[in-house]
């Protein structure tokens, strides 16, 4: 499995994710224009994507689904709701498949599993996705509001966690935001910060996660030097030595192979970068 953010931050989401001779797309947050040219960065085609999955209405999820989707015939995956919400970026004759939280499905090589999030959006997910072949499990969930019971199982065993860690707690009540979007943020259907990424880091932890990858960084109450302290003060602690990196908005970061960070790990785990 190999994996690439390709961007994330409160202006727009998407990463890619190989397994095998399948590609899929994780939310297509960016104008198809700006996509192709995070592809062009990687090195990849955008029509060798044989899926976009959509994991809620969100813009900074959405925004270039429609055009992608209908310029490289790519089909996409999301729930009845989210179609719905986001029918003005659609025209219609676009390829779509409904899925259903709780339920996985197959895109090629690579099995999905969608699980309900608490965040305020019409129907949000995260989801992991778990190459068939080889087993590595990879879990993405940029909008979680809480880490509830039922996301703390799906979560659970991750060779690689793509988690939120938008804010900064002392950021967020200086930010310019008017206080009524501050408490939607802060709240239990909004946004993780870094304290409680850090905690549930933590509680995911067990001796096969090789990389954490640290996502959706709000531009306003957060920084990445400070999203990345939080986290690795708290996996330090808690015996971590593996691979900690923090997304970034406007480039995507360098590609994570799976495979290669498991062989390397052996029975020890890596050094933090």
């Amino acid at each position: 499995m190999k994996v690439w953010v390709l961007g994330s931050g409160s202006e727009g989401n998407a990463t890619l994710v190989e397994a095998g001779t399948t590609r899929v797309l994780i939310d297509a947050g960016f104008s198809a224009r700006d996509l192709e040219r995070r592809f062009e960065k990687v090195g990849l085609p955008p029509d060798s994507v044989h899926g976009v999955i959509i994991t809620h209405d969100h813009a900074d999820h959405t925004r270039g689904m429609g055009v992608f989707a209908r310029r490289y015939r790519t089909p996409i995956y999301a729930t009845r709701s989210t179609v719905r919400a986001c029918a003005r970026l659609l025209r219609g004759n676009e390829d779509v498949v409904h899925y259903r939280p709780g339920t996985y499905f197959d895109i090629g090589a690579i099995r999905i599993a969608p699980f309900l999030t608490s965040h305020d959006a019409i129907d949000p997910v995260a989801i992991t996705l778990i190459d068939q072949e080889t087993g590595a499990k990879l879990g993405i969930a940029t909008d979680l509001g809480r880490p509830t019971a039922a996301v703390r199982h799906a979560l659970t065993r991750c060779d690689l966690l793509i988690l939120e860690a938008n804010h900064d707690e002392m950021l967020l009540v200086g930010s310019p935001y008017p206080w009524s979007v501050k408490q939607r943020i802060a709240s239990s259907h909004g946004h993780l910060s870094n304290r409680a990424a850090a905690a549930l880091v933590c509680d995911l932890l067990h001796p096969g996660l090789v990389c954490v990858i640290l996502a959706h960084l709000s531009q306003s109450s957060n920084a990445p030097r400070l999203a990345h302290a939080a986290v690795h003060a708290a996996l330090r602690q808690s015996g971590y030595a593996g691979v900690l990196a923090v997304a970034e908005q406007d480039e995507p970061l360098q590609m994570i192979d799976v495979e290669a960070l498991r062989r390397r790990v052996g029975p020890r785990q890596l050094s933090l970068f």
